[in-house]
């Protein structure tokens, strides 16, 4: 009877903990406009957050500039030792952090989780004459200056993307004229508006304008077809570029190791839930799913890897 008694006062006594295991209210710093890749995934983050019973409510914050760095710098000032606030940054910042010489850094925020990735892809406006990225790529070396391709903050993957399809063309990547968009809405509004010649994105941020013939998808920057996405890669027209986004989330700086588990463990399960599994098989992401250590270790190598490419290309201030 002593067991029982002292089982059913310990269940007593972890039924408020149980209670409280709810957040109470959890923010997302989506260092970007609204309509682009960021904002996307923390939306979708925090719809699953909150779907999967883990958070009461969720506040989303847009703040553009630099690449990712004017959000990141707030975060790192604002939300410091704040285990219940996370960052969404990507290949995108890697980037745009390097290129920029930015003060902030990765060191400056706390390693969570690489939630999905995706291929780029890009697309012309439906007047356009360019068919295949052969009509785009012989316009652009006979005139570099006149082909306007538009994108992601400058240096990050969407300007290498365009920058390596440059050099395999022959044409040093000082010529591109290369636009940046501080939000996908923009980049989206541009091309619609026949204001650039071509504009790069993730699949998923261009599928609908693509599925709706809104736009002309020429050429995804896969390494081989994918047999669900009706696009042409890049490789398999004569030039030969595969990228990939990835993107993550970061927690500030000053939390303790048993609130990074726990966001975490948050994330993880939230990735798993039925909210975020829909939106990743609408967007065509790729589950890229990778915690703790092992993303800190593919962060530092992906850091290195830009930074050689970022000078290669000369693209750095």
């Amino acid at each position: 009877m002593k067991l029982k008694t002292l089982l059913v006062s310990c269940l007593v006594a972890l039924a408020p903990m149980a209670a409280q295991a709810q957040v109470e209210q959890f923010k997302i710093m989506a260092p970007a406009n609204p309509g682009g890749g960021f904002d996307t995934i923390a939306r979708t983050l925090g719809e699953a957050l909150q779907a999967s019973g883990q958070v009461k409510s969720v506040v989303v914050e847009n703040k553009a500039g630099a690449g990712g760095a004017i959000g990141m710098a707030q975060f790192v000032n604002n939300e410091k030792g704040n285990p219940n606030a996370l960052l969404v940054a990507g290949a995108v910042t890697v980037g745009a952090l390097e290129t920029n010489k930015s003060p902030v850094n990765f060191g400056m925020v706390t390693p969570i989780s690489r939630l999905m990735g995706e291929f780029n892809v890009i697309v012309v406006p439906t007047a356009s004459p360019y068919k295949s990225i052969k009509d785009l790529m012989a316009a652009y070396k006979a005139n570099p200056g006149a082909v306007s391709i538009g994108g992601g903050s400058a240096g990050g993957i969407d300007h290498i993307m365009a920058s390596l399809m440059s050099e395999k063309a022959g044409v040093d990547p000082d010529k591109l004229n290369y636009i940046p968009f501080a939000g996908g809405g923009e980049g989206k509004a541009a091309v619609l508006g026949n204001q650039i010649a071509a504009y790069i994105s993730g699949y998923g941020e261009l599928a609908d304008l693509i599925k709706a013939g809104k736009v002309r998808a020429l050429g995804i920057s896969a390494a081989t077809r994918n047999p669900d996405i009706p696009v042409p890669t890049i490789r398999e027209q004569g030039t030969d570029v595969v990228v990939y986004n990835w993107r993550g989330v970061f927690a500030p700086p000053g939390i303790n190791a048993a609130q990074k588990a726990q966001l975490i463990k948050m994330v993880e399960t939230a990735v798993k839930a039925p909210a975020w599994k829909a939106k990743a098989e609408k967007f065509e992401w790729l589950d890229m799913l990778q915690s703790g250590d092992s993303f800190t270790a593919f962060l530092n190598e992906d850091i290195k890897r830009t930074a050689v490419t970022v000078k290669k290309l000369k693209l750095g201030n």
